[in-house]
């Protein structure tokens, strides 16, 4: 399951833009996902001529996602399944093409405001490295072992360990992140923690909070079944805090309390979400007070995303400048030690 494809946001939005705006336009599923598998490539390809021939052969086309497995996000799956079942299957790919499509964004724009710090960290290790490559050959040619740095790392095989370590940091950065876009249980401690650090936690909550008010308008309004809307509400928030209040907000909707006391008892809600949700559960229009809410929230995560891509840059430059610092006093020490010596 960790390792299995998943379908790309980008192509996943010109799915459901062009799938939404065909059945719109009064055409054919069967006919639809025919030509999109044509267009497609790779794994998406592959899953998609098998719902064209779940289709032909007169199964819905919730089931033939459901037939993918995980290779599509969840909160997709079922709210086509919804869209079919209330005959506003087009609608709602409209909306979630406009969904993944502000996704898309906040991803790149992020991405975009790291790009220079990321290379600034990368230039600093590689000189790191081109050191300790370096120090190999200065032993090479004076058969004297200098070791700059002081890790003890020196040469072809020093390089080699140094670049190894590098991988292996790299490679838990990417397990930790691919797991908690996943979903996986064990991510959620780490969630938690990111949620209580100063500066850090506020904007990821708004992030979250934005995500779940949208998912709650768009559930809400295709007559899903409250407790399941809910559901899958929490779960599109991918934040721990949230996802773990699912059974104790079910819970109190089974018992026959308000969604805004299921909440509000959950706890951890800003006033402001709750107050929406409480009047917006009184007057009967808590479709129309999620949307509006949503609408809010995605302009407080744009300056959230600002803010968390400011504190990312400032750790990275700390970093770089880690880095630095102990080249400097790496060569200072090494300096010392050589006056030393002489000295001696």
């Amino acid at each position: 399951m960790f390792f299995s494809p998943r379908v790309k946001l980008k192509p996943l939005i010109g799915l459901c833009r062009r799938t939404g705006t065909s059945l719109e336009a009064g055409v054919d599923i069967r006919t639809v996902f025919d030509r999109e598998a044509d267009r497609a490539a790779g794994h998406l390809r592959r899953r998609l001529r098998d719902i064209s021939e779940d289709l032909k052969q007169g199964g819905s086309l919730a089931d033939a996602l459901d037939a993918a497995a995980d290779y599509f996000p969840v909160l997709f799956r079922r709210l086509v399944e919804v869209g079919e079942q209330t005959g506003h299957l087009d609608a709602v790919l409209l909306q979630m093409a406009e969904h993944y499509e502000t996704r898309l964004k906040v991803r790149r724009n992020f991405l975009a405001a790291i790009t220079w710090p990321m290379a600034q960290l990368g230039i600093a290790l590689a000189v790191v490295g081109f050191l300790i490559w370096f120090m190999g050959v200065l032993q090479a040619m004076t058969g004297m072992r200098i070791d700059i740095l002081g890790f003890g790392l020196i040469g072809a095989s020093g390089l080699s360990v140094y670049l190894a370590l590098l991988c292996a940091a790299a490679a838990a950065v990417w397990v930790v992140v691919t797991a908690a876009n996943r979903g996986m249980v064990w991510t959620r401690p780490v969630q938690r923690l990111l949620l209580q650090l100063p500066g850090l936690g506020k904007p990821l909550q708004t992030m979250a909070l934005a995500r779940l008010a949208w998912a709650m308008h768009l559930t809400m309004s295709t007559g899903m079944e409250v407790r399941n809307a809910l559901k899958l509400s929490l779960l599109s928030t991918q934040n721990a805090r949230y996802i773990d209040q699912i059974p104790e907000i079910l819970a109190e909707i089974t018992a026959g309390n308000s969604i805004y006391g299921a909440f509000f008892t959950a706890g951890g809600y800003p006033p402001d979400f709750l107050d929406t949700l409480d009047v917006g559960e009184q007057s009967g229009k808590i479709v129309e007070s999620m949307e509006t809410l949503s609408r809010q929230y995605q302009e407080h995560a744009k300056l959230a995303l600002a803010a968390i891509s400011i504190i990312a840059g400032w750790a990275v430059w700390a970093a770089v400048a880690a880095v630095i610092i102990t080249l400097i006093f790496r060569l200072f020490s090494f300096y010392l030690g050589q006056i030393n010596a002489a000295l001696s």
